[in-house]
């Protein structure tokens, strides 16, 4: 690595998921640039108010008054500020209102805008709401440049104008001619731009199409030992950075601090190796600046977020230290102190071990008939009693675990406890004893959600992981009534091997007496590990969906398992089961496994439509 490797240290506050207290936000300013932070990148949408477009703000946003103050606190202790502000994906949040609607690239039969999708780029008003939009944060510009965004844009090309002008000049050309008008725009007000680089993995010929002073920000939230990996191509390597650097333009490595989706806590070994994964990359490719981002934090205690952003700084704080354990140790001192801070990092290492992640996982969160009777115990029963060691070992005094941490372990237990006793419900094994120790860890569950939501929260709102224990405490309810739960008496338990992993979900269809089909249960297998993040993966999940059947032998249900979105799985291993009688898929003992879908593409594109099913698995029993 070359020592004179020196970037841009930024960090990212996404507060378009939710607000965070601007006291708490105030007060962290001063601690990120003694860390040695430079620049701040906010994350906004709908969070803050434009005097120019009233309509866009959300009820909770920060007011103008605020969001300057903000800024000026920032500036006041040395920390630049980039604004980011969403203009071709991730614009439900212009087109949630009514007035802008009609900028939606998607489009029903009759040609009127539906209510969700991203903003068309040819559209007459386009570029006046872009406007408005870049007028009213150009104040708060203090890095002297602005991030237009522009990543995940799948939905580009399906406006008509935007068909024309690709039959015309092609999808890299109709993409390109959007980022130089925005270009265009920015640079009137005095602003350099910068977007997210990912559609460029799928539109190459872009490249040398852009303006050379654009910044480009890749991407990229797994440990990886070259170069970066494209997911929709099933994770192969990426040269796009070198492909960026040659034309000219500037290039940002962006790893992630947090978790993804419904996991309760970062898993902070693949938070390291993420980081330190684009800390060497950058050395070589001579990127010019780290962002550490953060996404969709709302499901966890910021402040462990903030513990990874404090660990990421011991890489110029500290030169040489690269240890993870290390540099968590060191991230856990500077934010919380130093007599818990080994601890800490112990047990927060220790847990990534009990990942809560998955979407065959967080179905559970939503219902729980999908939750399989014939899974093993064993692997639950022993996260639980990790999950109870780990949040009953914060001894009081000096040395007692963060408060943060403490709370999520103890949320973190409750899951587990769940776990175990929904499985051992749909199994129709529960005891009334254990239904009381499920209902003391549903009073357990929700003091600890309510502590994580509340250390920079708004106290006066219940945070997304109380909707999930209201929910939780719902369905409780009505197993203890003797009401239907977990669906109807038959199920189909099925496993899925994520062998070659790109982006796709895997569903259950049951035909209906007029012919038709119905889903039953559809379930991602992204995964947002390291783990799985390679082009051949070992991933196996156990799935179940609820079949509709009155226990005739005559007609047998007609179901069928179908792939849809992106790649190719393995399904096996399918069972139709009351708990007792098993009834197995006609062929299923002489083929373990069927591939289904289609390969991940290899160049351009790829179609995003999460209503074709790409395969389809007919099962006879």
């Amino acid at each position: 690595m070359s020592a004179a490797f020196a970037p841009i240290r930024a960090f990212q506050w996404d507060l378009a998921r939710q607000v965070e207290r601007l006291d708490w936000l105030l007060a962290q300013l001063p601690r990120y640039a003694d860390w040695g932070y430079q620049e701040l990148h906010l994350h906004l949408e709908d969070a803050v108010h434009y005097p120019s477009l009233p309509g866009v703000a959300r009820r909770d946003a920060y007011s103008y008054a605020q969001f300057t103050r903000l800024v000026n606190e920032a500036t006041r202790v040395g920390l630049k500020v980039v604004p980011i502000v969403n203009l071709l994906g991730h614009t439900q949040y212009l087109i949630k209102v009514p007035e802008l609607r009609d900028l939606n690239e998607l489009r029903a039969a009759d040609g009127s805008p539906i209510p969700g999708g991203q903003i068309c780029p040819l559209h007459p008003r386009t570029l006046e709401i872009a406007e408005k939009l870049l007028h009213d944060m150009a104040p708060f510009c203090t890095a002297g440049k602005v991030h237009v965004g522009l990543d995940e844009s799948f939905q580009l090309g399906q406006h008509p104008l935007s068909k024309a002008e690709i039959a015309r000049i092609g999808l890299a050309a109709h993409f390109a001619g959007h980022v130089k008008r925005l270009h265009a725009l920015t640079g009137s007000m005095g602003l350099r731009m910068g977007m997210w680089a990912d559609m460029l993995y799928f539109l190459p010929d872009a490249i040398p199409l852009l303006p050379a002073d654009i910044i480009a920000y890749e991407w990229y939230y797994y440990g990886f030992p070259r170069r970066p990996r494209v997911e929709l191509y099933n994770f192969a390597e990426s040269g796009l950075g070198e492909r960026l650097r040659a034309r000219g333009m500037t290039v940002w490595g962006c790893p992630m601090n947090g978790s993804a989706r419904y996991e309760p806590m970062p898993h902070f070994t693949d938070r390291m190796e993420n980081i330190l994964s684009w800390w060497r990359h950058g050395a070589k490719l001579g990127t010019e600046g780290l962002l550490i981002s953060s996404w969709e934090p709302f499901r966890l205690a910021m402040e462990l977020t903030t513990v990874v952003d404090a660990a990421a700084a011991t890489l110029w704080l500290n030169p040489g230290v690269t240890d993870p354990k290390e540099m968590m140790t060191r991230g856990f001192a500077r934010v919380f102190g130093r007599s818990s801070a080994k601890k800490a990092a112990s047990v927060a290492l220790a847990s990534d071990r009990y990942p809560f992640g998955g979407y065959p996982r967080w179905q559970i969160n939503e219902r729980w008939d999908t939750v399989s009777r014939r899974e093993p115990l064993a692997p639950f029963l022993a996260e639980e009693r990790f999950c109870r060691l780990a949040a009953g070992k914060s001894p009081k005094g000096h040395n007692a675990l963060p408060a943060p941490l403490r709370a999520s372990l103890e949320f973190r237990h409750y899951l587990a406890v769940r776990d175990v006793f929904v499985r051992r419900a749909a199994q129709g094994l529960a005891s009334k004893a254990e239904a009381k120790l499920f209902a003391k860890a549903l009073v357990a569950g929700r003091r600890a959600a309510r502590a994580m939501w509340r250390f920079t929260r708004d106290r006066r709102k219940r945070g997304a992981n109380e909707l999930i224990l209201a929910n939780d405490a719902q369905r409780f309810r009505a197993w203890q009534e003797g009401k239907p739960v977990f669906g109807s008496r038959w199920q189909l338990c099925y496993k899925v091997k994520d062998f070659a992993p790109a982006l796709h979900l895997v569903a259950v269809e049951q035909q209906q007496s007029d012919g038709t089909w119905l889903s039953q249960q559809e379930c991602l297998t992204i995964e947002f590990q390291t783990r799985a993040a390679q082009p051949h993966g070992t991933m196996v999940r156990e799935h179940a969906a609820p079949v509709s059947w009155d226990n005739a032998r005559d007609p047998l249900p007609h179901l069928r398992i179908v792939v849809r979105g992106i790649g190719q799985v393995m399904v096996g291993d399918v069972v139709l089961t009351d708990g007792s009688t098993l009834l197995r898929a006609r062929g299923s003992k002489s083929v373990r496994w069927r591939r289904l879908g289609e390969a991940a593409p290899k160049a351009g594109l790829p179609p995003l439509a999460w209503d074709v099913n790409r395969g389809v698995l007919e099962l006879h029993f």
